[in-house]
């Protein structure tokens, strides 16, 4: 799995209800023909990415079918959660 295009926007939580920080996060993913998540429409990863006190998290996922915005059922391995959390922390900085 590869990231190949990304676009993040932080949500506004305008009652105060939530504490830390929520971006909303897609982003299209190269995913080889061997891969049982691969689709010929392409898949795009959408995400809750969530930041509070210098620790940041997925809140939500889905796998989402290009095309079709079919939502698969398929879950993140750890390493692939941990690679996602890195890339969505590098674009945190760079709002």
């Amino acid at each position: 799995m590869k990231i190949i295009e990304s676009t993040i926007e932080k949500l506004e939580d305008p009652f105060g209800i939530l504490s830390g920080e929520r971006f909303e996060v897609f982003l299209s993913l190269d995913i080889e023909e061997e891969d049982e998540l691969y689709s010929e429409y392409g898949i795009t990863l959408k995400l809750i990415f969530a930041t509070e006190n210098n620790h940041s998290k997925i809140a939500q996922y889905d796998f989402i079918e290009n095309t079709t915005n079919q939502v698969l059922d398929f879950a993140l391995e750890e390493d692939e959660e941990n690679e996602i959390i890195a890339y969505c922390e590098q674009l945190v900085a760079a709002l």
